[in-house]
């Protein structure tokens, strides 16, 4: 199928490694040039030089700190100057597993919540914030935020809480924004196999759900590409867990 992407252009943070640079290889795999955002350079650097090579498109790293304002819009403006625009959004920029240990109220601290916060909930309405304007007067857009299991399960303070945040802010930004053609989503990844997962991790992930094996990042980045599909505009202010199935829980 033919997502109707190319010549798009999109911004990916936490890009240089991991889920974020399988959404930016799967998006440049469809037609779009990609903005990646990460806070090291050399990282970056080589990522979109491996990206590039592999997809033809333009990958541009661009360093950033989502826990900053004016790191944040400095990000925007400079990809849209380097891109023409920018359509899509994808934030995925975080602290991985969220700030541990936080799985009793006792180890759990204001100070950590906080700091995740600022990082992945703050963050993620910062590069928003910033790129909305640019979006609604383009008259369209995709905004696809990547939050995390944790939102909908016990066992780590943080991680839940950050991760519930991500679904209220997308959808406050779903309300908003889709009456001026932007659509803003969020995906609910588990564990999820990247370049760093090792085989202990992967059997551990995969006996906790119902496909019984680990999902893939580039399973992830697949999704990000059909959301970001100018065909899935019948879908907005979503949550879409993709952790391989969570067993005996109903959610509807």
């Amino acid at each position: 199928m033919d997502l109707q992407l190319t010549g798009k252009r999109a911004l990916v943070t936490g890009a240089s490694r991991g889920i974020g640079k399988a959404i930016a290889l799967a998006l440049a795999n469809e037609g779009v040039d990609v903005a990646i955002a990460a806070r090291s350079l050399d990282a970056l650097t080589l990522t979109a030089l491996e990206l590039a090579d592999a997809t033809g498109r333009r990958i541009v790293p661009l360093v950033a700190d989502t826990g900053d304002d004016a790191s944040v819009r400095a990000l925007v403006e400079q990809a849209i100057y380097e891109l023409g625009g920018i359509d899509i959004l994808v934030n995925n920029a975080a602290t991985p597993g969220g700030a541990a240990p936080a799985a009793t109220i006792a180890q759990a601290s204001g100070a950590a919540v906080l700091d995740d916060v600022n990082i992945k909930v703050a963050g993620y309405l910062r590069t928003a914030q910033a790129l909305a304007p640019h979006l609604v007067a383009g008259g369209w857009g995709r905004i696809i935020n990547i939050g995390g299991l944790a939102a909908r399960g016990t066992g780590h303070y943080v991680a839940s809480i950050r991760n519930v945040a991500v679904s209220a802010l997308t959808k406050n930004l779903a309300d908003e924004l889709g009456p001026h053609g932007v659509t803003a989503n969020v995906i609910h990844p588990c564990g999820t196999r990247t370049e760093k997962t090792t085989p202990e991790a992967e059997a551990k992930i995969a006996a906790g759900n119902t496909i019984g094996r680990i999902v893939d990042a580039s399973e992830i980045a697949w999704l990000v590409a059909v959301l970001a599909s100018p065909l899935s505009g019948a879908i907005n202010g979503e949550t879409i867990a993709a952790g391989g199935g969570t067993p005996k829980v109903i959610n509807y």
